[in-house]
């Protein structure tokens, strides 16, 4: 096969898995959506964790809400729990790598805020840490996944909300959570700042 064959096969399944993706997704991502709307009208905050991709789309969401996403705004708040390397290296050379989103959740995380969990698999044990530890502080779940739902599945409460993309390709779960990340920032813009149509 050449290469742009190949190149215009993986568009392909790209669409494919969003089209596919689409139904099923959006009232999952409306509710987080205005999960994450009443946590910020209530003074709370959104904090968000994963691992490798699925850190840098913690790292991505923090981002579009701290500063602006497509229109002018003010900051809205949220942290990504995988940025500060002395926290993160210190947390998992004194106790275990799986507790590197847990102790900072324990530590910054109060009642009303949000987990925005991350995994392609949901079977990150550090992040599935993060959301017992979310829990504990009584702060709502939102888990961005893939294939089945792993172990995250299992301990959402029914207030949480899933995001789980239908399809078992890393990369294309990839895909799906960052178009997901997406949705959740214009739909919490329109339901704070007003539609701008």
């Amino acid at each position: 096969m050449d290469m742009q064959s190949r190149i215009r096969r993986l568009f392909q399944a790209s669409i494919d898995t969003k089209l596919q993706a689409m139904d099923a997704l959006a009232p999952h991502i409306e509710l987080a959506s205005q999960v994450m709307v009443n946590t910020m009208l209530s003074e709370g905050k959104v904090l968000a964790c994963g691992n490798g991709g699925s850190a840098g789309d913690a790292q991505h969401f923090s981002s579009e809400m701290l500063n602006r996403f497509e229109r002018e705004r003010p900051g809205l708040p949220a942290i990504a729990l995988t940025t500060d390397t002395s926290t993160l290296t210190s947390i998992a050379n004194d106790y275990s790598y799986n507790e590197v989103f847990s102790k900072q959740i324990r530590a910054l995380g109060h009642s009303g805020d949000v987990l925005l969990a991350i995994s392609t698999s949901g079977n990150s044990a550090n992040v599935i840490q993060a959301i017992q530890a979310a829990h504990d502080r009584d702060m709502t779940v939102v888990a961005l996944t893939g294939r089945d739902g792993g172990g995250m599945a299992s301990l959402l409460l029914p207030e949480d909300v899933e995001i789980r993309v239908p399809s078992q390709v890393t990369a294309r779960i990839q895909e799906v959570h960052l178009l997901a990340i997406h949705c959740l920032c214009d739909l919490i813009d329109s339901q704070i700042f007003g539609s701008e149509e």
